[in-house]
């Protein structure tokens, strides 16, 4: 099903503590709103608006650096008022398109939820994620005079989430009836108001609203429950020509000879991309650089590595650590091995303590070791969302 959706990320976020606004605080190495709007943009929304301060856009853009498919439009002085922003902004999509409106502040947003709500709009007019109240409730005020803590019945009780699903027609129609003399804590309630049916849809216990400091450390914690490891493998090998030079891991050695290959050989790197992206299971570097292609003649292999990693992070996800081995009795590799790391800790955006470079020989074993060819292999470590 086609739908769009609108992320609300224009509050001040007050209760979250002093720094930045919560919506643009890091959470496990990105910016908390990225994760909501990776995970919509995952899950189908063909068009996307971001509801923000307009003084925030030049953050807004770093935030969402690489990501396609989203706009931004101006937040206003209440939640109801931003939400309505972001409709007007997707007033060039269809009127009766589902539309989600989540705010930023859930950043463990997963497509099974996504789906949920929309499969209940068949036969509502607004879906809500919800879970039930599993947890005694106290009421603490005066009852009787005196002032105390009594129980109150939970049965019939949900905690609603985000995002919450309605035909865009619907909920402009509630929002132009709403009579504006309280702020609504949902949309949903809008469209209650205005005589809408209201649904429940099963919600997501990782699907919590960060609005306290502590709740950044829980986070933090659920960030790696919501999360998968996967590790990835290269290998790749060139045989010895003549020339001046050869790169290896993205550094320029002199030597005797040169890897001939159809871009500029580097071993190292063609290795490496390979390992990455059998890490997210999607080919290797011949399915997105065919060498029969004669645009990558002679070209730079940092370009291919640097294409896996934007891969990664399209996909919500980060690279760890990599491995490289090279394989070759020449040219020595110890001399040039910190500047082989730190020219890949550049490209790849890692700490240098997460990038190793090693070499080895084979003894005057094989190809490598009558120097007719170098070798090397790799390993990538990557972590992405379930």
């Amino acid at each position: 099903m086609t739908f769009s959706a609108v992320v609300v990320a224009a509050g001040s976020g007050t209760r979250a503590g002093p720094g930045q606004a919560k919506q643009w605080r890091d959470l496990a190495g990105k910016p908390v709103l990225r994760w909501s709007v990776e995970a919509l943009l995952a899950a189908g929304a063909a068009d996307l608006v971001i509801v923000t301060d307009p003084t925030m856009q030049d953050i807004l853009g770093e935030t969402l650096a690489g990501l396609h498919g989203w706009r931004f439009a101006p937040g206003g002085a209440t939640r109801a008022l931003s939400v309505q922003s972001g409709l007007a902004a997707l007033a060039h999509r269809p009127v009766d398109e589902p539309v989600l409106v989540h705010d930023a502040a859930r950043p463990f947003l997963t497509k099974a939820v996504v789906d949920g709500v929309l499969a209940g709009l068949e036969t509502a007019d607004g879906v809500v994620p919800a879970l039930p109240v599993a947890d005694t409730l106290k009421y603490v005020g005066k009852r009787g005079g005196e002032s105390g803590a009594t129980t109150t019945s939970r049965d019939g009780l949900w905690r609603a989430q985000t995002p919450q699903a309605f035909r865009r027609d619907r909920l402009l129609t509630a929002y132009a009836a709403w009579n504006g003399q309280t702020e609504p804590t949902d949309d949903a309630q809008v469209v209650e108001a205005d005589g809408g049916k209201v649904a429940i849809s099963a919600g997501d216990p990782l699907l919590t609203k960060l609005t306290y400091p502590e709740d950044f450390a829980m986070a933090e914690r659920l960030a790696g429950a919501a999360r998968i490891t996967r590790i990835g493998q290269g290998f790749d090998a060139h045989r010895w020509g003549p020339g001046e030079s050869v790169w290896l891991c993205g550094v320029e050695i002199a030597h005797d000879e040169t890897l001939i290959g159809h871009s500029d050989a580097d071993a190292g790197l063609h290795a490496l991309t390979d390992a990455i992206l059998g890490a997210i299971g999607d080919g290797d570097i011949g399915d997105h650089f065919p060498p029969t292609d004669r645009q990558w003649k002679g070209a730079a292999s940092d370009k291919f590595l640097i294409h896996a990693v934007d891969l990664v992070r399209r996909r919500g996800g980060r690279l760890i650590n990599v491995d490289v081995t090279l394989i070759c009795e020449r040219p020595k590799i110890k001399p040039h091995r910190e500047a082989m790391r730190a020219r890949l800790a550049q490209i790849l955006d890692l700490p240098l303590d997460r990038v190793s470079v090693k070499a080895t020989t084979t003894e005057k074993m094989g190809f490598t070791g009558r120097g007719e060819g170098l070798a090397a292999q790799a390993v990538a470590t990557v972590e992405t969302p379930l």
